[in-house]
């Protein structure tokens, strides 16, 4: 997997509709690889084991993400 690597300019941020647009993608992505066949705890293995965190903080992460275009797309 390569790594990705985020510069931010302090006098150019990220417009709202670009953040928005992620929120947005990352929840339908995440909707779309359960509807693939990969269930929720195959999902939290993955992740886990890429990303050495903790499982507990990735289902936490995972079940907000449907609720995150109400909290933060008009």
């Amino acid at each position: 997997m390569a790594n990705v690597h985020v510069k931010k300019n302090a006098e150019k941020p990220e417009s709202k509709e670009i953040l928005a647009d992620a929120i947005t993608r990352i929840g339908d992505s995440f909707a779309a690889l359960q509807r693939n066949g990969l269930n929720k705890k195959a999902i939290v293995i993955l992740i886990q084991a890429e990303t050495k965190l903790p499982q507990r903080d990735i289902t936490t992460v995972l079940d907000a993400l449907p609720r995150l275009r109400g909290w933060y797309c008009r």
